[in-house]
């Protein structure tokens, strides 16, 4: 009642001595919806002699240049004010420039180390980056000035994109005993009515009872929508934004990009163009604009489970493996997890990893790999990386198992538990595949950080460390391995159908595994110990001994390299990353001549999941010489779900072993991807595809394909010769 009051009175007084208006006058104004009243009392902001009302009123009026000039004005003395930077750094935050704005408010502070409004402002860079310190520089907001609303909306909404309601609840009902009027506390409320499936009616009604024009209320809304999975939910709200408030660009640009997400195209361009045109050019406008304009040179390939997007240049090598990989996955799944997915799935494959970061901009935690919307799953190409940087089909099977458990759950599913079920999913479909433990890893299991089951959220949305979305892939992966051994598989089914009825994990985990979650995160952190806990205490030893083996393959000492690789090997078996022992060894045994313990010790590396090509390609080499085709065969599979693009010798050594074993259709696929990626001898390649065609007896294709090889050498005899064969009377493949 007291705020409203005080609005009517300024309301009265700007009609009257506008010219006696300040800054917070103007800003109270917009936010109560009077639009017409706070436009005139920024506008007569602009004519005062304080640089400093100038630049707030020019910021009113969305005159970003005047605004920042004027900032700069007010700032510039030395004795100037700290709340002029503090200001001035919101305005740049708002108009993209966190980089500027953050060094403001540290400006700010150095001149009033207790400016809890500077400490707010860090707060809200920190949480658009997702640089795991918002909550710490919220939490000195509040120290400095417990009455400041503005820090209690802030800490609500940070708690809340942590998942952590109950904190999101008590801080927006201490911003709302601050401030009557504090409407991003009530949108939290709303937030977290919509995402326990609940009427967010009240909450609504509320605000609209301060301003019915507060977009930005439906806006944070949907925000959180999005940061739940609830992505189509998000939309609608989005949209609510934009009709309580036609001219919130930010809504049009973030409904732009969230209606990509769903993979859409027609709409997403029309919002984002508008919003571009009205002057919101943030990174995600621009660069989503751009990504659209892209996809001109996309092939689309639809089935009815499947939307493969491939870039034109290698669809023709990829598809062949990603469309039967994707039903394969589809299939298994299915039968998994008991259910069937409502439509085709749509898989967006990026050459260009820049494309691929913008279809996750303003998104926590992700790994660098691929990401789910729903049933849209967006991912690198194997191209888009380092030859064995990553394994597509890994990856592949991790994003469909989002796809699915959003979708068993209707997308009410904490990140923990649905990262760490895909982690598990791919160490189920191959051991070479599963969860390693990494160097990151080794070290916060050593330096006691894994998180308790309850707030492991956090770790991956606001880490406080520069490894802990990576510890907190790996530490929820493990839980997931972890109740499959104690417990079975039925119990992760369990948790499924739990969050799919709105439990917490606390319920989750007491009524589906019978235990507290301190219970089970003291149970978890013993089991991980068992497994882990010599190699943690032991990481700073073997680093040092890998070091000292480093430096004796360099001066190609091989006879210590073998002699002392074991035991350094068994110090931590499971690392296969940039100098590992396995390859050292390897490298060692060559030197010497010794194939066969060569050939061995890269079967151990293939087997603990290594993935550099070469390696591989070189073990496939000796099993080859060793008379072990199948193996060899196998090994270069391997590779396919590495590397398959740019790697023409592969697919031609793949190829001539599977027609020597007579699988010709797999040889077709072989030969065919070597074709599709234009190697210099495009006659050869034509020509085996053509001879695997024959063998299959596709009699059809085998012309096509030896005419498309004496296309380019007329001259080439064994074209000729089967050419002939071809079109006799009786051909027939031998």
């Amino acid at each position: 009642m007291r705020r409203a009051l005080a609005i009517s009175a300024l309301l009265a007084t700007c009609a009257v001595l506008a010219h006696a208006a300040v800054p917070t006058d103007c800003w109270a104004l917009r936010k109560h919806g009077h639009g017409a009243e706070a436009q005139a009392c920024f506008d007569s902001l602009t004519r005062s002699n304080d640089a400093y009302y100038r630049a707030e009123g020019f910021w009113g009026l969305e005159e970003w240049e005047q605004a920042n000039a004027q900032f700069r004005l007010a700032a510039d003395p030395k004795d100037s004010q700290a709340l002029y930077k503090v200001r001035w750094g919101m305005l740049l935050h708002k108009r993209f420039n966190d980089a500027d704005a953050e060094g403001l408010f540290k400006e700010a502070l150095e001149k009033d180390p207790s400016n809890a409004e500077a400490y707010v402002g860090l707060a809200t860079v920190s949480m658009d980056g997702f640089d795991g310190h918002a909550e710490e520089y919220a939490a000195k907001a509040i120290a400095l000035d417990p009455k400041l609303a503005e820090a209690h909306e802030l800490m609500a909404d940070i708690a809340l994109t942590n998942d952590d309601r109950d904190a999101a609840a008590a801080e927006a009902d201490r911003a709302i005993a601050l401030e009557s009027d504090a409407l991003d506390a009530m949108a939290i409320h709303a937030a977290m009515e919509l995402i326990d499936d609940r009427s967010p009616d009240a909450w609504f009604a509320k605000i609209a009872a301060i301003n019915p024009s507060y977009g930005e209320g439906y806006e944070l809304v949907a925000r959180q929508l999005e940061l739940h999975y609830l992505y189509e939910e998000a939309v609608t709200y989005y949209r609510k934004a934009i009709e309580a408030n036609p001219r919130l660009w930010s809504a049009h640009s973030e409904l732009g990009v969230d209606l990509m997400r769903l993979g859409k195209e027609d709409e997403p361009y029309q919002e984002l163009e508008l919003a571009y045109n009205n002057g919101y050019r943030d990174a995600a406008t621009v660069n989503s604009l751009r990504l659209l304009d892209s996809y001109k040179n996309y092939e689309t390939f639809r089935d009815s489970e499947t939307i493969l997007k491939l870039d034109k240049n290698e669809a023709a090598v990829l598809l062949p493996y990603m469309q039967p990989e994707l039903h394969t996955i589809i299939a298994a799944y299915s039968k998994k997890y008991q259910m069937t997915l409502p439509g085709p799935v749509q898989v967006e494959v990026y050459p260009n990893h820049e494309d691929f970061a913008v279809r996750t901009t303003g998104m926590p935690g992700l790994g660098a790999l691929g990401v789910t919307f729903g049933e849209v799953v967006a991912m690198d190409s194997p191209s888009a990386r380092q030859p064995g940087d990553f394994n597509w089909g890994a990856t592949l099977w991790h994003e469909m198992s989002h796809v699915f458990i959003l979708t068993a759950t209707n997308h009410h599913v904490p990140r923990w538990f649905t990262e760490g079920l895909a982690v598990h999913e791919e160490g189920e479909r191959s051991p070479e595949w599963r969860n390693r433990v990494t160097p990151e890893v080794l070290a916060a299991i050593r330096d006691r950080k894994l998180l308790p089951v309850e707030k492991l959220d956090r770790g991956f949305v606001y880490p406080q460390y520069p490894s802990q979305v990576i510890v907190s892939y790996f530490e929820a992966g493990s839980i997931c391995d972890y109740i499959q051994e104690k417990w079975g598989a039925g119990k992760l089914l369990d948790m499924v159908h739990s969050y799919a009825h709105l439990a917490t994990t606390p319920q989750s985990i007491e009524q589906d595994l019978g235990l507290k979650p301190e219970q089970f995160d003291q149970q978890y952190i013993a089991w991980i110990n068992g497994k882990y806990g010599t190699e943690a205490a032991n990481f700073d030893a073997w680093r040092e001994k890998l070091k000292a083996l480093v430096a004796a393959d360099a001066q190609k000492s091989y006879g210590t390299v073998v002699q002392a690789g074991p035991a350094v090997l068994a110090m931590y078996p499971q690392y296969v990353d940039d100098a590992n022992v396995y390859e050292l060894i390897a490298d060692a045994d060559r030197a010497q001549g010794d194939k066969k313990a060569e050939m061995a010790i890269l079967t151990a590396y293939e087997h603990e999941g290594g993935q550099s090509p070469d390696a591989l390609k070189r073990l496939a080499a000796l099993e080859e010489g060793a008379g072990q085709n199948a193996e060899a065969v196998a090994t270069l599979e391997r590779i396919n779900y590495i590397y398959p693009v740019k790697n023409d010798d592969l697919h031609r050594r793949l190829g001539d072993l599977l027609y020597a074993q007579k699988q010709y259709d797999n040889a077709i696929r072989e030969y065919s991807a070597l074709v599709a990626s234009n190697p210099v001898d495009k006659a050869g390649a034509e020509f085996d595809l053509a001879q695997a065609y024959y063998a299959a007896g596709q009699k059809d294709k085998a012309q096509d394909s030896v005419l498309a090889a004496l296309e380019v050498a007329p001259d080439y005899r064994p074209a000729q010769k089967l050419l002939l064969e071809l079109q006799g009377p009786s051909a027939k493949p031998n």
